[in-house]
């Protein structure tokens, strides 16, 4: 029982002393410290009364009770203290001595004006507050009495000294500075301290001594301080007024701020001015707060880091938590942000950005998509999966076009942090959704861009699904950089196809856009034709490199990597495609060609126009390269045909699919039609090998009636496109009737024979019923 009350105090203090981090200040002695609890932390102002004389121990009762007393926004913010005979603890917030700082800062380049100036006005306008509020001398003002906060604001401390100014009315006096401390005697005014001054004389003294310590170091003697040194041209007027020799002259500290802050004054700044702001922010206008952190985002360049994190951050938190700030804190947020490091950003500003992103506020929507970048690295899987892509969607759906593209453009940062369910299925179907059924035509453009960009971290299904099916939708779209942007998909994602869908699906869509009305798009197809076509021939000069070639095929999500460049796709060192197909047009002047073992179709004649001869010749090359596609399409027949889905997910095939029109239900996107019509006039009924949903038509098929039914289809496709290539080729409609009536022919003669062939030999007698 006895031990209880001879328990050390000490101990159960809420306080502990970090080692090795004292510092003297005065009679005290400062100590970096923390709460046990919580770890905050906190200065322990710590006296040992061992230590001291009388006089000292009489000082430190009277600062502990001042500093418990006295509270004020530029005064040293008491926290806890502890009392007992052998020491006094007095806790306040975290601080360093103005000297120790200015003397870090100027290891690092110095301080600035802008800090000098918000720290003079805090202690001045704290000294103000004693003298015409309180009626208290302070009698101990210095660089000594001055502490900064991990802000960069200044609080007057040392309260030691602290008296009324008509006197303690319970005849208490405290000795003098210079009767503790004989050094102090050189920050005494000049005048007799019973002089017929203003009260405030000797305090304003001090601040000049103070002010030009600030800017000049150590005060070495009082008559040092008629040279002016490094105090700005603008202060020294009024620090002329300070260390004046009449002390009837020298200003009341509320005048000398007024003064400073006059326009063009020491203390006339946006940093000033957004501090004062900032501290009656609580209290102004919903439309002045506006207005304020628009013009605080171009301020806060010029702006001391630890001011823009302790200071500026907590008011724009707390501004969008409580204020109703809206979108407008978000610039200067994201500045802020820059300066703290990667656990301070997850504490702070992490959680308001994920409650931001549930604002049904447009504004804001758009700037958080718009300044993502800034802040994605922050982010972590599991909370753009659960809290923030859910919100972003809503932007697809969006009325506002500004809104849907930006939250298109977004996926490119938001794909890798991307779940399987949302990136290859919820994603995949709101783009299929832009892309053939949105009204602008940049977004649709947009869309076919970020899918090209993010294909490197779709899983192999939904890259095989989904690819060529979307890029061959893009370019029948009717606005021109769609079709441009499904090229250039083609291209850069040309690592993700296997040579017989290469051959198949790809080069009859990129050979179908090289007569697309727009010369950019024109161009780019041939680029992207030539960059497939020499993939293909080098699988055909060399079969064992088909797997190097198709190696990322089956590939799973991966990190982009060239290929999500848009510039990744381009093959240099080749000739031009026409050049190409003129050098290996069947048939020269005098000879036979070689294609089909037969004459050339398009020999050249002597009599023909050189201009002519070219023509024709690219015009029997690209006729060449068309049957030569048609020919690997036909062959790939001989594969065994896997049965896979549909473009999409069969939930999605009535509403978003990205496939081409399907066989069975008549159904055919609006956009497709008029796109088809206006960059690619095919005849009715002609359809490339791409366009045909095999799903539909293999369903409960055999596999022989599954090959016999592609032959089928590839043989229309032939014709079709046999006779729109004549169409295309200049051809009257007289020769073109003509040849449709042969082949007509040709067709019944064959069937004829079949049937006769059918029936056999008729026998003598026998009457033939035809």
């Amino acid at each position: 029982m006895w031990s209880f009350f001879a328990r050390d105090p000490v101990k159960d203090f809420a306080y502990e002393l970090l080692p090795d981090s004292q510092e003297k200040s005065g009679i005290w002695t400062l100590h970096r410290g923390k709460r046990k609890t919580t770890g905050e932390p906190v200065s322990v102002f710590v006296y040992e009364v061992a230590q001291g004389t009388e006089q000292q121990t009489q000082l430190a009762k009277a600062a502990f009770k001042r500093m418990k007393t006295l509270r004020h926004p530029n005064i040293l913010a008491y926290v806890d203290g502890l009392e007992t005979e052998k020491s006094l603890y007095l806790v306040t917030e975290q601080v360093t001595p103005l000297a120790a700082h200015l003397k870090a800062r100027a290891e690092k380049g110095g301080v600035g004006e802008l800090e000098i100036s918000w720290g003079l006005h805090q202690i001045v306008k704290a000294l103000s507050f004693l003298i015409n509020d309180c009626h208290l001398l302070h009698n101990n003002l210095g660089i000594w009495a001055v502490f900064v906060d991990r802000a960069g604001e200044w609080k007057l401390g040392a309260l030691d000294h602290v008296a009324p100014e008509q006197g303690d009315p319970s005849g208490v006096s405290l000795p003098a500075p210079k009767a503790v401390y004989p050094d102090m005697e050189k920050y005494d005014p000049p005048e007799m301290s019973n002089s017929s001054g203003e009260k405030w004389a000797g305090e304003v003294w001090r601040l000049g001594c103070l002010i030009w310590e600030v800017f000049n170091g150590p005060l070495p003697r009082t008559s040092s301080l008629r040279s002016l040194g490094k105090i700005p041209k603008v202060l020294v007027p009024h620090y002329c007024e300070l260390v004046g020799a009449n002390p009837r002259t020298r200003p009341n500290p509320a005048r000398f701020l007024q003064n400073c802050r006059a326009p063009g004054g020491f203390l006339s700044s946006s940093f000033v001015e957004s501090n004062l702001f900032l501290e009656e922010i609580q209290i102004k206008e919903p439309a002045e707060k506006q207005q304020f952190f628009q013009d605080l985002s171009d301020n806060l360049d010029s702006f001391p880091e630890d001011f823009c994190k302790h200071k500026v951050l907590p008011q724009l938190l707390t501004a969008f938590e409580f204020g109703n700030a809206g979108a407008v804190v978000l610039t200067p947020l994201f500045k802020v942000g820059k300066f703290l490091s990667a656990e301070e950003y997850q504490q702070k500003i992490i959680p308001v950005i994920v409650k931001m992103f549930s604002s049904t506020d447009r504004a804001m929507r758009i700037r958080l998509l718009q300044q993502m970048e800034q802040f994605i690295q922050y982010l972590n899987e599991a909370a753009v999966n659960s809290q923030i892509f859910p919100h972003v969607v809503h932007g697809f759906t969006d009325t506002n076009p500004a809104i849907r593209e930006q939250t298109v453009k977004s996926m490119l940062l938001l794909a890798p942090k991307l779940n399987e369910t949302n990136l290859n299925q919820e994603l995949m179907r709101h783009f299929a959704r832009l892309q053939a059924r949105d009204e602008q035509g940049p977004i649709r453009c947009n869309t076919t861009v970020c899918l090209g960009k993010i294909a490197s971290y779709l899983n192999a299904g939904t890259r095989q699904r989904v690819l060529i099916s979307a890029f061959s939708r893009a370019t029948k779209d009717p606005f021109p950089a769609s079709r441009s942007a499904g090229v250039l998909g083609f291209a850069a994602t040309h690592n993700y196809y296997s040579v017989t869908e290469i051959a198949a699906r790809i080069l009859p869509t990129l050979c179908a856009v090289t007569v697309d009305p727009d010369k950019s798009v024109r161009d780019q197809a041939f680029k992207a034709i030539k960059s497939f076509l020499s993939k293909l021939e080098t699988v055909s000069e060399d079969p064992s490199k088909l797997a190097e070639i198709e190696k990322d095929v089956a590939s799973s999500a991966q990190p982009a990597g060239a290929s999500s460049s848009w510039a990744g796709w381009a093959v240099t060192g080749m000739s031009s495609l026409t050049s190409k197909l003129i050098r290996n047009a069947p048939g020269t002047e005098g000879g036979t060609g070689t294609e089909g073992g037969g004459p050339a179709a398009n020999a050249t004649s002597p009599t023909t126009p050189p201009s002519a001869n070219v023509e024709k010749s690219a015009a029997a090359g690209l006729i060449s390269v068309f049957f030569a596609v048609t020919q690997a399409s036909r062959s790939s027949t001989s594969m065994v045909v896997k049965k896979q889905s549909s473009d999409w997910s069969s939930g999605w095939d009535a509403d978003d699919s990205w496939s081409n029109e399907k066989e069975g239900q008549g159904q055919s996107s609006e956009t497709d039609t008029s796109s088809a019509n206006k960059t690619l006039p095919l005849p009715e009924g002609v359809r490339l090998a791409s366009e045909y949903n095999w799903d539909s038509t293999t369903k409960g098929a055999s596999q022989n009636d599954l090959f016999a039914s592609v032959s089928q289809r590839n043989t229309a496709t032939t014709m079709s496109l046999t006779f729109w290539f004549y169409f295309h080729l200049g051809l009257s409609k007289a020769e073109l009737s003509k040849k449709k009536r042969e082949e007509r022919r040709k067709e019944l003669e064959a069937k004829r024979a079949e049937r006769k062939a059918a029936k056999g030999p008729l026998k003598l007698g026998a009457r033939k019923l035809d």
